[in-house]
């Protein structure tokens, strides 16, 4: 029997410069190189200002496809790295027909850099945060969680949707308690809140930020301070929701006000919560999942955009998270089996079936005679009016004979 091969087919690509040209192909066409071994049936050959493909159809197909993609992005100043190749790739097969026309969709632009998602999912949260009033962001690190939430914010500011920025996250994590830091209250709470800080530097001019938190416009502060309150026409975001209580989720969730959008990111694989504490934002999807103009919104492993290596980090501890939750249902199983054995043979020994009472002399020797007693005492008690048994005379001896 003969098996027929894919019908060979050729296509061109073709640049409108040779600074386009570079940029898609990297340096010595090093990207084609990776492309080939991705698709690997296929040849591409570049001349000129072409790029030539040959192989299976349906693979040079989407190889075309693939550098056309590459054509857009660059056309839209984003670096085309391995990585951004790589996220590329494995977007092909998504239901999106143009992915690098969504990936180039611009959030922010300031001090020289665009901000703008770098994957599907990402693409999928913002376009979410558009259209609902409260969103929940949830994945692993590096994801982009927050770091996209804030620049909807600031873009949320700057075009007067909002009047202000609120930022907020638990205080407490790991188990410490404030009172054992040193410092003063705000010097305490600031190692906390450094790292939203740290994402307003990359999106507004440094010395813009004090004025603007000293206005009032731009408020960063620790979840409890926002206990009482109402927050209207304010852009709220909570970060490392995963530590907060069921009863600080309700708390923040209730101080919505009018003209106001909420945004909630969180890790529920980083819980640090002290005494094995439930958290709020793992128990918030069962109870606001269907609610109208509320929107979950789930990250993967495969939307990190910090290095490579982060992906493959969260992607191992996800498998052995798998694994060990394997390994224990595995073990409950046999639990489980042992406990119904146990106990069925318990009730065999004491039904007497299947040799039971040998089997549990055999194993508890003492028992045995007062079992056997019991049951020799049942069976004798059975009998009615049971006869005396008669009691035999002593045979007089020769001496008392003779006394007589």
């Amino acid at each position: 029997m003969t098996t027929s091969r894919p019908l060979s087919t050729a296509r061109t690509v073709s640049f409108k410069s040779a600074a386009e040209m570079i940029a898609v192909l990297g340096p010595q066409d090093a990207h084609l190189a990776i492309i080939e071994d991705y698709f690997e049936q296929i040849s591409l050959r570049p001349k000129d200002l072409d790029v030539l493909i040959t192989g299976p159809s349906e693979a040079v197909n989407t190889a075309a496809k693939l550098l056309n993609e590459l054509r857009v992005l660059s056309s839209h100043d984003t670096q085309i790295t391995v990585q951004v190749i790589h996220r590329l790739m494995g977007m092909l097969g998504d239901e999106l027909s143009n992915p690098a026309h969504s990936l180039s969709t611009s959030i922010l632009s300031t001090r020289g850099t665009t901000i703008r998602p770098k994957t599907i999912n990402q693409k999928k949260y913002v376009d979410a945060i558009d259209a609902n009033t409260v969103i929940f962001g949830i994945g692993p690190a590096g994801t982009g969680k927050t770091y996209l939430a804030m620049a909807k914010a600031v873009q949320a500011l700057q075009t007067h949707e909002v009047n202000r920025i609120i930022l907020t996250r638990p205080a407490v994590e790991a188990g410490e308690r404030l009172g054992f830091l040193p410092g003063t209250l705000n010097e305490k709470i600031d190692p906390y809140l450094r790292p939203l800080y740290d994402a307003l530097h990359d999106m507004l001019e440094p010395e813009t930020i004090p004025k603007l938190m000293e206005a009032g416009t731009i408020e960063v502060a620790p979840l409890a301070y926002m206990r009482g309150r109402t927050l209207n026409d304010a852009f709220i975001i909570l970060d490392e929701a995963q530590n907060t209580t069921a009863e600080q989720m309700k708390m923040f969730l209730t101080r919505l006000g009018f003209g106001s959008k909420m945004v909630i990111t969180g890790d529920i694989t980083q819980i640090d919560l002290p005494g094995g504490a439930a958290s709020g934002l793992k128990q918030v999807r069962n109870i606001l999942q269907g609610v109208e103009d509320i929107h979950f919104s789930i990250l993967e492993s495969s939307d990190v955009v910090r290095h490579t290596l982060v992906s493959n980090i969260v992607s191992a501890y996800d498998q052995w998270g798998e694994d060990q939750k394997a390994m224990e249902r595995k073990r409950n199983r046999k639990v489980k089996r042992a406990t119904i054995e146990a106990a069925a043979e318990k009730l065999l020994d004491r039904a007497g079936i299947n040799g039971g009472s040998e089997k549990n002399a055999e194993q508890n020797p003492d028992n045995a005679p007062r079992k056997d007693a019991k049951r020799w005492q049942r069976s004798n008690s059975t009998v009615k009016n049971p006869q005396p048994v008669p009691t035999r005379q002593p045979t007089p001896s020769s001496a008392n004979l003779s006394k007589r």
